[in-house]
């Protein structure tokens, strides 16, 4: 399905279903660490239901499946969904092909909403209260992310700026540590009860770096199938260059825990 926000990446369309194939082989990628931050908190474990939004090829559920909560996982891109299926087979977990405005739960039916790399895509204006009533008294939203330091990692930032030769106007890179900003819409509904940003250091090769970059919304998820063979030959041949064969990349990690009033 394609979204263009002009918001994001000066109003560009971009389709996460284009690029499902590399996500769900690359972007599998968060480090225990990640997963422990949330657990740490008690959070989606034994005894709770927990919608994931953006959930893309079902990685936090097929991750955090062991750790006892019952899962859903929605996504706008069909194909994201076809993949999670494909990947979570044996796992009794439920997928849905939907934009987050678009959903439909009873009143008081999860305990923790969570959003990964996604919170930003939302009508606030319009979810906010529809989260609220989704929630259980005393539930949770949990929004999380992950990214790339492109100033403080040589390996990417020279990669992010080949990116941005390609795709200009994309507007997801010049990271740099700072808390999930949560949208004023919450207030009067929610507290925001914890956050948390702390460094990773993720492993990569030349090739899954290269997958993952790929994946991302200024390749694969918006450049025609040409530009993105040519982008790939030479993003390859900068990492032949720049990068061993087994590396790693500094990211941060970030938690914020919004709790229902």
């Amino acid at each position: 399905m394609e979204i263009r926000d002009k918001n994001i990446d000066g109003g560009k369309a971009f389709d996460w279903g284009r690029t499902s194939g590399d996500y769900a082989k690359y972007r599998d990628i968060y480090p225990p660490e990640f997963y422990s931050r949330i657990t740490d908190r008690g959070l989606c474990i034994s005894g709770q239901k927990v919608l994931d939004l953006g959930t893309g090829t079902g990685v936090l559920p097929r991750n955090m499946y062991s750790c006892g909560a019952e899962w859903t996982g929605a996504d706008i891109a069909p194909e994201q969904i076809e993949q999670a299926k494909l990947l979570s087979a044996g796992k009794n977990i439920e997928y849905i092909a939907s934009p987050a405005e678009e959903l439909s739960f009873p009143d008081g039916t999860f305990d923790i909403i969570t959003a990964c790399q996604c919170f930003w895509y939302f009508d606030h204006k319009k979810l906010a209260a529809v989260f609220h009533r989704m929630l259980k008294d005393g539930g949770c939203i949990v929004p999380l992310y992950m990214a790339w330091l492109p100033e403080e990692d040589k390996i990417a930032g020279e990669c992010e700026k080949l990116i941005l030769r390609y795709s200009p106007g994309w507007t997801g890179g010049g990271e740099t540590v700072h808390p999930i900003y949560i949208p004023d819409d919450y207030n009067g509904l929610f507290e925001l009860e914890y956050h948390d940003e702390y460094y990773l250091d993720v492993p990569f090769t030349r090739e899954s770096w290269n997958g993952r970059l790929k994946a991302c919304r200024g390749i694969g998820a918006s450049l025609e199938p040409e530009q993105i063979a040519a982008w790939e030959k030479e993003n390859m041949e900068l990492l032949r260059n720049i990068a061993p064969e087994e590396f790693t990349i500094r990211h941060y990690g970030a938690i914020a825990v919004l709790r229902k009033k």
